[in-house]
């Protein structure tokens, strides 16, 4: 099989390149507000708030938690590199980053951030028992009209990925592989860990043509 391998589709450095650093903090600000005022007219009843945090892999990341007037909590965490490419591209922002907060919603309970592994048994747990079912199911479940091969492999350059591919595809780009860490960043944000997988497969389908 011939793998199309995305090594980290949420790396910031193409964003901060070339940009001085009181700018970049600028537009880390607007994005902040600009989707807190999102979510605020979205959610109009409710309490929302937000905060950015910079982590040393992934850049600025942006977090918001929804307090619902019967007090149920929500929390749902964004990469810098979504967020610019949705109010640059989307007609509908809101609309975008509403419709995972409706997510949480569907389910029971509150929906909080997880608590991220603190230790290596505690993240292989996490991978065999949640990441890798998770996203096989959701995988499978998109396309179900398909022969999908999904599976743990090692790359050399990006370390433990998961990949899926489509059978009945046998030349050219037909697996989408992932690196593990941003699998575990999604599900750490509460965002569905198979969504980065299932775009690169759309995209594979439309390179042959398929739709």
């Amino acid at each position: 099989m011939t793998t199309n391998d995305v090594s980290n589709p949420n790396d910031t450095q193409e964003e901060q390149a070339g940009i001085p650093e009181e700018e970049f903090r600028r537009l880390i600000q607007a994005l902040h507000e600009n989707a807190l005022k999102a979510l605020r007219f979205k959610f109009d009843e409710d309490q929302v708030d937000g905060q950015v945090l910079n982590h040393e892999v992934y850049g600025p990341i942006f977090t918001y938690k929804i307090e619902v007037k019967d007090g149920h909590k929500y929390a749902c965490g964004f990469f810098m590199r979504e967020l610019l490419h949705t109010f640059q591209n989307n007609e509908d922002p809101a609309l975008w980053l509403t419709s995972f907060f409706l997510d949480l919603m569907d389910k029971e309970g509150d929906r909080l951030l997880p608590m991220p592994p603190q230790s290596e048994d505690e993240a292989k747990a996490l991978i065999d028992n949640v990441i890798v079912p998770t996203c096989a199911a959701s995988i499978r479940l998109e396309f179900s009209d398909e022969q999908v091969h999904v599976d743990l492999d090692f790359n050399e350059q990006h370390g433990a990925v998961l990949e899926a591919g489509f059978i009945s595809i046998s030349e050219g780009n037909n697996v989408c592989a992932l690196p593990l860490h941003i699998l575990i960043a999604h599900h750490l944000l509460n965002r569905d860990p198979a969504e980065p997988i299932i775009q690169g497969l759309y995209r594979i389908r439309e390179e042959h043509g398929l739709h």
